[in-house]
């Protein structure tokens, strides 16, 4: 590619399945492993066939600056365009408010999708549009792509009733020609197709599709991660974890420390007489004390003391002290039992 490849991704939803996480920073800056969830998306590019050509397209909304922050903080390095939208309208909507960014080779990825793809083949694609999916036990939930004999995608279906076709879109799609989806987008408002109120991308790629020139196929991916619900954070975790993100040899020989992998402890935290694991992350300036945690997300400078956390989750500048308990707690939150 020799034009600078846009890395669009759309962040301005509320997360509200994520709350009280949620109310005090955007979902993609919750923390699973090692990383927030946003660094883990960005680390999904690093397969790129040039990964240095590329300009990031962040679309914002609900606490954005609080992204902005943490861009500016951790890949000062990386170029990138903030666009806001103040109205949830759809994905179409959110993509036309970034059109004057959006030309030549395109990737789009929802924020809270995390695949494992190697992404080397773009250097060649020929297709027009490539939409990463995994067969699903039941598609009814997600959008199908409906291919034909020859392996092209004929047309996108929004949640469909059948179970015939379990090609479920993954959230993760390679345009090479942004223009063209701009157009459709165009068209699609002009059409005025929309589904309560919003405008989805599938119906503007069913535009494109229409012409019949267009080139769509699909790349299968065995892994697809979610980060979207408390019980989905908590199993990407424990799979980030089992799968390169577990540093429990840096914590198990601390004294009165015991660990059952995997496990990640960052390094400013302190840990004393205690049990963690398995699939316990903890974050930066934690100090953990007489405790046993399970499959539990502890975020930075909180404490927790004497207690037994299982399938939890605490924010940030938490503290949890008194007995066996599973919580979901905010940041700043405060609990003695």
């Amino acid at each position: 590619m020799s034009q600078k490849l846009k890395i669009v991704i759309p962040m301005a939803g509320l997360g509200k399945r994520l709350r009280p996480q949620t109310w005090s920073r955007p979902k993609q800056l919750i923390h699973l492993a090692d990383n927030s969830v946003l660094g883990h998306v960005l680390d999904m590019f690093d397969t790129l066939p040039d990964p240095e050509n590329v300009e990031f397209v962040f679309i914002i909304g609900y606490l954005g600056d609080r992204v902005r922050e943490y861009m500016a903080e951790a890949y000062p390095e990386f170029e990138v365009h903030y666009i806001v939208q103040e109205e949830m309208r759809g994905q179409s909507h959110a993509l036309y408010l970034a059109r004057e960014h959006l030309t030549g080779p395109m990737l789009m990825v929802f924020a809270d999708t995390l695949i494992e793809s190697d992404l080397g083949f773009l250097a060649d694609e020929e297709s027009d549009i490539v939409a990463w999916v995994q067969p699903v036990p039941d598609p009814r939930r997600f959008g199908v792509a409906e291919v034909n004999r020859k392996g092209q995608v004929t047309r996108l279906i929004e949640k469909p009733k059948s179970m015939d076709n379990n090609l479920a879109v993954v959230g993760f799609y390679f345009f090479r020609q942004s223009e063209l989806l701009v157009e459709a987008i165009e068209e699609q408002i002009r059409r005025d197709i929309q589904l309560k109120s919003e405008y989805f991308l599938a119906d503007a790629i069913n535009i494109m599709l229409e012409a019949e020139k267009i080139k769509m196929r699909t790349e299968k991916v065995d892994v697809w991660l979610d980060a979207g619900t408390p019980e989905a954070v908590l199993e990407t975790n424990r799979y980030l974890l089992e799968h390169g993100h577990d540093n429990s040899s840096t914590v198990a020989g601390r004294p009165g420390v015991r660990v059952a992998p995997p496990v990640y402890v960052h390094p400013a935290a302190e840990v004393e007489a205690s049990v963690l694991g398995p699939h316990v992350a903890i974050g930066e300036g934690c100090h953990i004390q007489g405790s046993v945690i399970q499959n539990a997300i502890i975020e930075k400078n909180s404490q927790v003391e004497d207690v037994i956390l299982r399938d939890t989750l605490i924010g940030q500048n938490s503290k949890v002290k008194g007995q066996s308990v599973t919580v979901n707690l905010g940041d700043n939150a405060e609990v003695e039992i």
